[in-house]
């Protein structure tokens, strides 16, 4: 059940009556609810009392920067935040019908479609729990290498989760991107794409939600739908359809998942240490 501390504030500060309300699957570090208004209006509840207080606000702005690409994809719109609690417009989880993966991939590569001059963003915010740095940079390459690899790898090797010897592997990782990774204007990422991400709405589109936003290349965000699956070949048909990736993608993709790899090992541990230090030293 939602606290009723939580009820209390939201009723208040949004000037709403709350008639029923009942728990709701939250992820893996928040807990959530779903709440009913005397209205008939639905709302989503996500809580976390051991959450960094700038946690939340930065997820309400990256839903709001998601929003404002107009790609399409239905973003559930903040409606208050604060430091231990979120509460977003409820969608409605649907079927899908059979052009909606193939439809999603345009949304997709419209919402890539969103650029900026700079790699990065103008605030930091995280993904899952673990601060996400955004400091913004010219280049794709230094942004990858300084703001995404090097912050997890110093991570997992303060922790004891990665060996030491991999920082020497990391540097001959650094040296061959430059000839890899394609030149291309930042996009606007979603930054955190995988199956449990998304879904298709009972309108008949599609939502995204729990974004790590920030403008990077493209293929960061193709790549992570690759990394669990659960994105079928309509919807990469849909996105090449919309906005072309570049030849030798498939060849790229081990690369950009090293992230999201090494974001997994330092929350979990275990065989993702290994994987990532596999991917770092096939390039090393």
């Amino acid at each position: 059940m939602i606290p009723e501390e939580i009820i209390e504030q939201l009723q208040s500060k949004l000037n709403v009556e709350v008639a029923s309300q009942k728990s709701v699957h939250g992820g893996d570090i928040n807990q959530a609810g779903k709440v009913e208004l005397s209205s008939g209006k639905t709302l989503f509840v996500k809580w976390n009392d051991s959450a960094p207080s700038d946690m939340f606000e930065a997820e309400s702005q990256g839903l709001k920067l998601l929003n404002s690409a107009e790609s399409g994809i239905e973003i559930p719109s903040p409606l208050l935040v604060t430091e231990s609690f979120l509460v977003l417009e409820w969608v409605e989880e649907g079927g899908g019908k059979s052009t909606s993966s193939l439809e999603f991939g345009k949304k997709l590569g419209r919402l890539h479609k969103s650029t900026s001059d700079y790699f990065g963003l103008d605030y930091d915010n995280y993904i899952g729990k673990l601060p996400q740095s955004n400091t913004k940079h010219s280049n794709w390459f230094d942004f990858f290498a300084l703001e995404r690899i090097e912050p997890q790898v110093r991570m997992g090797i303060e922790s004891g989760k990665l060996s030491r010897p991999i920082l020497k592997s990391v540097e001959g990782f650094y040296k061959k991107l430059g000839s890899i990774l394609p030149t291309e204007k930042p996009a606007l990422l979603h930054g955190d794409l995988w199956s449990g991400n998304f879904m298709f709405t009972k309108s008949g589109g599609v939502s995204i939600y729990d974004p790590a936003v920030y403008y990077g290349h493209r293929e960061m965000d193709l790549a992570m739908t690759r990394l669990f699956g659960g994105f079928s070949a309509n919807f990469y048909e849909g996105y090449n359809e919309q906005f072309p990736l570049s030849g030798g993608f498939d060849s790229r993709v081990s690369i950009y998942n090293l992230y999201p790899i090494l974001v997994h090992a330092n929350l979990f541990g275990g065989s993702y240490c290994r994987q990532a230090e596999n991917i770092i030293n096939r390039y090393a």
